[in-house]
């Protein structure tokens, strides 16, 4: 797991948190804030997961020039 996974899980957390709190006290800008940080912190975990596998694949490829 990389940086830009590890920020995107924690960004989703905190927006799944804020839409509770947004709910609970009935503040919809609160929840609309929320539903927007845990679509940002979904982004941020699949670029984070894009650039491992590449990093994956250049390392295979890497690998299989040598051999």
């Amino acid at each position: 797991m990389n940086r830009d996974e590890l920020k995107g899980k924690a960004k989703g957390v905190k927006g799944k948190v804020k839409q509770a709190a947004g709910t609970l006290t009935n503040n919809p800008r609160l929840h609309d804030e929320g539903v927007a940080d845990e679509a940002a912190g979904d982004t941020q975990d699949t670029v984070g997961r894009v650039k491992r596998k590449v990093g994956k694949a250049i390392e295979d490829v890497g690998a299989a020039i040598k051999k």
